[in-house]
């Protein structure tokens, strides 16, 4: 399943500038609140190099990229909890997604509209912060009068879920996210069962003047505080330049001083938020392809991501870091190297492992 990331934000933060840098969709960017209603999603290959080398030493017939799917969501405004500039429909939309990238405007364009008037990073980020609270509060508050009566008939879990959720509303009535307070062993999908806004990973992107990657130093330190990423993007030069060519591209970010793609930047940052690791299939002849595993899981969990036959199959792995198998030249010399591995399935994935799972149909 792709992880999907949902871009929200202020109106005219630059969400869907974004949005197009990152997918070369052409969502519309209009100046005026709530251009985007319907959710824009995109589904961007993740490309790797490593892969692309692997690919080459092996001699596969075509890459196939992983995928990461890109929610463009309207702009939230003060009172979208309560259903305000169509809130609840948004609100609905951010919770179908794995992970928030919420848009900043840091840049100071007079020829663009700000919806308070005036630019200011912090109380835009209050702003949404506060509605995701509230929303999350809503449902918090509904949802502990039901777990409440099946924790008096002792069912360990809704008693551990019960005591959460006291912890979270508190939390939520401090104004802190309901990520800061640890889900109980006991009731592990205690926040997917609450359907919280504010437990899911947050990348604050900075949108700043063009031809800037430093970020605001009061960005990086609320996101600091709230245990969350940010980074520095030029929404406006990104979706430029996602109009030229790749050569045509490189070139104008030399120009420019820009280092990297906003794609690259933006989804290297998301993936390290939701802790994820990249692993690869590839053989002679067959497709090179990339997949994405939880950091810490194993390679019972990684055949699962490949198939769920292969899973159930599972016999051994044959492992090789990416790297390894390159400078072997391919399998026969990793073997004779010795660098090719046999493991089972208690293996813990390592970024850039190359795995082929022997299995019984």
């Amino acid at each position: 399943m792709s992880t999907r990331i949902g871009i929200v934000g202020m109106p005219n933060a630059g969400k869907s500038s974004l949005f197009n840098a990152l997918t070369k969709a052409g969502a519309e960017a209009a100046n005026y609140p709530f251009t985007t209603i319907e959710p824009n999603v995109a589904v961007v290959p993740v490309r790797d190099e490593r892969l692309e080398q692997v690919a080459q030493t092996v001699g596969a017939s075509e890459i196939v990229w992983d995928t990461i799917d890109f929610h463009d969501i309207a702009g939230l405004v003060a009172g979208a909890h309560q259903g305000e500039g169509l809130g609840n429909r948004f609100l609905a939309n951010i919770r179908e997604t794995d992970a928030i990238v919420h848009v900043v405007r840091a840049h100071g364009d007079e020829n663009v509209i700000h919806p308070e008037g005036r630019v200011d990073p912090l109380r835009d980020i209050e702003t949404i912060e506060t509605e995701l609270v509230l929303a999350d509060l809503e449902q918090a508050e509904r949802r502990i009068e039901r777990v409440a009566r099946q924790a008096r008939s002792g069912d360990r879990a809704a008693v551990a879920e019960e005591a959460w959720l006291t912890q979270v509303i508190d939390a939520l009535q401090a104004g802190r996210p309901a990520r800061t307070v640890a889900v109980p062993e006991d009731a592990p999908n205690a926040a997917r069962d609450l359907g919280s806004l504010t437990v899911k990973p947050v990348l604050f992107v900075a949108n700043v003047d063009e031809g800037s990657e430093e970020l605001p130093a009061e960005i990086a330190a609320h996101a600091a505080e709230q245990g969350a990423r940010a980074v520095a993007v030029s929404s406006r030069i990104e979706s430029e330049l996602a109009e030229l060519e790749d050569a045509d591209a490189a070139a104008m970010r030399a120009e420019l001083g820009v280092s990297e793609s906003g794609l690259e930047r933006v989804v290297r940052e998301a993936f390290t938020l939701l802790q994820l690791i990249a692993f690869f299939t590839a053989g002679e002849a067959k497709p090179a392809q990339s997949w994405h595993l939880r950091q810490g899981l194993t390679a019972w969990h990684a055949a699962g991501e490949i198939h769920s036959d292969i899973q159930k199959g599972f016999v051994r792995a044959e492992v090789i870091g990416w790297s390894s198998l390159v400078e072997a030249g391919g399998y026969a010399g990793a073997r004779e190297k010795g660098t090719l591995r046999l493991e089972g399935r208690d293996y813990v994935m390592a970024d850039g492992d190359v795995i082929n799972v022997k299995f019984t149909p």
